[in-house]
């Protein structure tokens, strides 16, 4: 898979993506991430991206030429699955969406900053925009970044346990369950007799349980999709 991403701030993401399962997946050749600064192709002496927004209000809007610019350099040496905007009147990203485009072999990503960009440029190139929740950032670098770790870590051979991205929350429309590791006993506190029974189907069952009273506890909404 190879992710583009244009941003205004590209230094803001090169830490998140430089470590960890992100950095292991580039070292094994599964994943390329190109992050890509817009101020290259701002306009004028001082490389300007932003103006004032049309109609007045608070803020400044990302223009439409320099990303256009942008954009049409990145066609000429890639075509696109998915061009994607990260913006909070996107969809909101949920497990299914990653599974989608986990699939994909080429991204581009457009973070928003200030009051976002020129709608033009999302009518004309933005295939698909996301929201990684229900509250405002300064930018979607962070989203980015979110929605880049999501995907990659569901690519085979990213982790190295393939079932692991399998029994996450979500996966099967559930919360997870509790986890547990050695020692068997902490702090007076003992892992769950049937975890360490041996018998798969029992815990299995004891799993599911505790998936489902979880997700009743705390997401209820995802028992009722």
């Amino acid at each position: 898979m190879r992710i583009d991403i244009i941003s205004v701030l590209p230094e803001i993401m090169e830490s998140p993506l430089s470590h960890s399962i992100i950095q292991r997946a580039k070292q094994k050749n599964l994943v390329e991430i190109n992050l890509v600064g817009l101020r290259d192709f701002g306009i004028g002496n001082y490389k300007q991206v932003d103006d004032y927004p049309y109609g007045g209000g608070g803020g400044m809007v990302l223009r439409a030429e320099p990303l256009a610019t942008c954009i049409e350099s990145l066609y000429t040496q890639h075509t696109y699955d998915d061009v994607i905007y990260l913006t909070p009147d996107g969809y909101l990203l949920n497990q299914k969406i990653a599974n989608q485009l986990s699939i994909k072999q080429n991204l581009l990503l457009i973070c928003g900053h200030y009051k976002g960009i020129d709608q033009r440029i999302r009518d004309k190139y933005v295939t698909l925009e996301i929201s990684i929740g229900d509250y405002v950032l300064s930018g979607g670098e962070l989203a980015a970044c979110v929605l880049t770790d999501t995907l990659i870590r569901l690519i085979p051979g990213v982790l190295g346990d393939e079932m692991s991205a399998l029994s996450d929350s979500f996966q099967d429309g559930l919360l997870a369950p509790p986890v547990y590791t050695r020692p068997e006993v902490w702090d007076g506190r003992s892992v769950p007799e049937v975890l360490i029974s041996g018998h798969d189907q029992k815990i299995a069952e004891w799993r599911l349980d505790q998936s489902i009273a979880r997700t009743r506890k705390r997401r209820p909404d995802l028992l009722n999709e």
